[in-house]
């Protein structure tokens, strides 16, 4: 359907700038996001409470925003990881929607600040992120929730790295994973594909900006291949857990979003699948602009959830 009128303005403004983001420096996107004002025409939900902890992590700490839902509780876990391409985005990007799925799910949400690439490149965020995952499992019963129902998710780089904690979770013995949700995740180092043909440059996510990240983020091509970096080329995903998959149309990732989908079906693993029309990339760290499909994504993710 092309692009919704909200998308076209986006990309009007996001790409109005003297320089695109990767001909900059990694510091210098950070402190524009930053120093960017906050939008005042979020709609959020009430929830019960929000939480910054502080959890050590192997050489440093890391904090985890908790999102608790209204009601009495225990409630289900879901570990959220935010997108920014292992190198950009933080809590607060992620702040709204998982304010929205917490009320929406039912579950404690449990945002996980990892640290970024390049100062700490790959596999320290996936490390991080398994720590994190762990650290909610182990203090399940202080959140007020239940540690054998852990559903993962997150937006991109965060939807790749959730792919990942359900592959090195049952690798390691680690907690029980119930759930994949994955918001347009990269699957897959591969600059090749479809839609890299199709929407590489325009659409906010360009090929270029994806290799940006690719390179700051891995310390070599080989590492491209690890499938602790690409999952799709994990080999057998048949005792993975279910997953919903939420798709923006107009994405150079959407190619291999679709060849997970494949590859869980193919394996007989259940799999929701939805592709948002007139979409791009980046909706769900935008909502003040992107309520709409924020909104729907959520949607979704609860009812495939509640559908387990």
């Amino acid at each position: 359907m092309g692009l919704t009128n909200n998308a076209k303005a986006y990309l009007e403004a996001f790409y109005s700038g003297p320089k695109k983001i990767q001909e900059l420096e990694p510091n210098v996107v950070r402190a524009a996001m930053s120093g960017a004002p906050i939008p005042e025409n979020i709609e959020v939900p009430p929830i019960s409470k929000v939480e910054d902890c502080r959890i050590p992590v192997e050489g440093g700490e890391i904090t985890v925003r908790v999102y608790t839902p209204e009601g009495e509780g225990p409630f289900p876990l879901f570990v959220y990881y935010h997108g920014g391409g292992w190198v950009i985005g933080n809590l607060e990007t992620s702040d709204a929607g998982c304010r929205l799925l917490a009320e929406k799910t039912g579950r404690v949400v449990v945002s996980v600040d990892y640290r970024l690439a390049p100062e700490f490149k790959f596999p320290i965020p996936v490390e991080d992120s398994y720590t994190a995952l762990c650290w909610a499992h182990e203090n399940a019963a202080e959140l007020n929730a239940l540690g054998d129902d852990i559903a993962v998710g997150g937006d991109s780089a965060g939807g790749n790295l959730s792919i990942v904690m359900s592959i090195i979770s049952q690798e390691r013995s680690g907690p029980n994973i119930t759930a994949q949700a994955l918001i347009y995740p990269a699957t897959n180092f591969d600059f090749t594909t479809p839609s890299y043909e199709k929407f590489g440059d325009g659409y906010g996510l360009d090929k270029d900006l994806m290799i940006w990240f690719g390179e700051y983020y891995v310390n070599s091509e080989e590492e491209y291949k690890s499938v602790y970096a690409s999952p799709l080329l994990y080999e057998d995903v048949s005792a993975l857990p279910p997953a919903i998959i939420v798709a923006a149309e107009n994405d150079v990732l959407v190619y291999e979003g679709a060849q997970y989908r494949d590859k869980l079906k193919e394996a007989g693993v259940k799999v929701g699948y939805t592709v948002l029309p007139g979409s791009i990339h980046g909706y769900f760290s935008n909502m003040a602009i992107f309520a709409d499909e924020t909104k729907a994504t959520v949607d979704e993710i609860a009812t495939f959830l509640k559908s387990l």
